[in-house]
């Protein structure tokens, strides 16, 4: 081994020397790793490189549920967007599958007597209580639930004079009992839509994004497909980025030379991995069509009220104060790999530090609380482990503040998010605010008359700026968390 190579050069060694007596004048924070805690315990899965995805496909539920499994099954292929007007028989097959979840035999009722809760005349209430100690089990219930109700909403003729939509029993009580057993809102979210609708295609392979095959489509379309397929390779390509903030609370000090060369390598190794989920977001230009997914996609994630509050907020029936449940829908914010990423990172969307440059009224005008709003959309285990980065007594970018050797690589770490967030940026123009400009094709399953009316009444008023699936003004919120990451920047005014 040719030793001399493997040393620092004079201006490295100066810089640590110079970093090490910072960092014992000027970091009390610095201290010694408290008792750090197994990610495993939040559900989090480095060591079998799957991050925030569970190590292994969810289980098909128990056969008592078998009634909610297959009426998923039946809308992935039958059901349309309710606003549809050219196919007739999609109407049709609409009406009578939500007739059969506000309605059923009483002989059916009988057999199952013994695990309802609720004999109204329509699908019977299936008490949740067996699933109370399976996680997985849980996870696979709101997974199936929640699809069941955007199905049965949004499958829905609109009504210009409701102020609700009702969301049956059937559908509500159970989905809102295993909410709260995994402390997630209770309704259609990200977890739903990538991290527990695959299986693997190969059994004895282990997960990886070519043995992963999604399950459920509202559309029906490749785009969709390819969407979930993008979303997962980025969570798959964070899980080196949540390894490394695995190593950062795992050394036992961090102000002698050997740790703050490590630090120094890994955050070069971050920088890479963010180049990596820039690269992963463009190329879904290559497979996601703009137009397909703007109308015949996006509309079936829309929570209560999404487009503003003037729509009909969805109201679930049998369910106490459901009007003041978290129902926006699924959003890439609700990503934990991408919050943990900002927490490790230090990145003060709440503008409550004083950084420079100061924020512009622009970005004071923004949602502020959109990321805290969005992780209560999170598994409630995710977002203990995010509390628990949160709450290290050594934060990274403090650390950087008083370690000169880190500066440069930390900066190099932050500036590559916010490369990342220019490009998010890019694409949510391209994929929402110019298709919103567009109109739908014809004869594609997506709304035409309705929605149509609505936008050109809106474009005429000079109202209806552009919003995200979770009902936020997308352009402001895109871009105040763009110049939040920029602020982070030690040295790069």
């Amino acid at each position: 081994m040719d030793v001399i190579n493997c040393l620092p050069s004079p201006p490295q060694i100066l810089r640590l020397a110079m970093s090490l007596l910072n960092a014992s004048v000027l970091g009390p924070r610095c201290l010694a790793a408290e008792a750090h805690r197994c990610p495993t315990e939040f559900d989090v899965h480095i060591n079998e490189e799957t991050g925030f995805f569970p190590p292994r496909p969810l289980a098909r539920l128990p056969a008592v549920f078998r009634i909610w499994e297959t009426a998923l099954e039946e809308a992935t292929q039958s059901l349309v967007l309710g606003d549809n007007d050219w196919d007739a028989n999609k109407i049709r097959a609409g009406e009578r599958w939500r007739a059969k979840i506000v309605s059923v035999s009483k002989a059916f009722m009988g057999a199952f007597e013994h695990v309802l809760t609720s004999t109204c005349q329509q699908w019977p209430v299936i008490s949740t209580d067996i699933l109370q100690s399976e996680l997985r089990l849980q996870q696979r219930a709101h997974m199936v639930l929640a699809w069941l109700v955007n199905f049965y909403v949004h499958s829905m003729p609109p009504s210009s004079t409701a102020d609700s939509i009702l969301v049956p029993r059937s559908l509500a009580v159970p989905l809102v009992e295993v909410s709260r057993a995994l402390q997630i809102a209770p309704v259609l979210t990200f977890a739903d839509t990538v991290l527990w609708n695959w299986e693997l295609v190969n059994p004895s392979l282990p997960v990886s994004i070519d043995n992963m095959r999604f399950l459920n489509l509202f559309s029906g379309t490749e785009d969709e497909r390819n969407f979930y397929v993008t979303s997962a390779r980025a969570e798959l390509a964070g899980v080196e980025m949540l390894r490394i903030i695995n190593d950062y609370l795992n050394l036992p000090k961090v102000t002698d030379m050997t740790s703050i060369s490590k630090i120094s390598r890994d955050l070069a190794k971050l920088t890479g991995v963010i180049e990596e989920l820039s690269g992963i977001i463009q190329s879904a230009r290559n497979v996601v069509d703009p137009h397909v997914f703007y109308w015949e996609v996006r509309p079936w994630y829309e929570g209560s009220q999404a487009r503003g509050p003037t729509e009909p907020a969805w109201i679930y029936e049998g369910v106490a104060d459901s009007d003041t449940f978290d129902l926006s829908g699924p959003s890439a914010g609700q990503s934990s790999v991408m919050h943990a990423l900002d927490i490790f990172l230090d990145i003060d969307h709440k503008l409550k530090d004083r950084r420079s440059p100061a924020p512009s009224v622009n970005n004071k005008r923004a949602d502020l609380g959109f990321m805290d709003r969005m992780r209560r959309y999170m598994p409630g285990k995710h977002r203990e482990y995010l509390s628990y980065l949160a709450a290290t007594p050594r934060p990274i970018r403090d650390l950087a503040l008083q370690t000169p050797a880190l500066r440069e690589p930390y900066d190099a770490a932050v500036m590559a998010l916010k490369k990342f967030r220019d490009l998010h940026i890019r694409i949510a123009c391209l994929y929402v605010v110019t298709m919103s400009r567009t109109t739908p094709p014809v004869g594609s399953g997506c709304p035409v008359s309705a929605l149509m009316a609505k936008l050109e009444e809106e474009r005429a008023a000079g109202r209806g700026p552009s919003r995200g699936t979770g009902g936020n003004e997308l352009a402001l919120l895109l871009k105040a968390g763009r110049d939040a990451t920029r602020r982070a920047a030690i040295r790069i005014n």
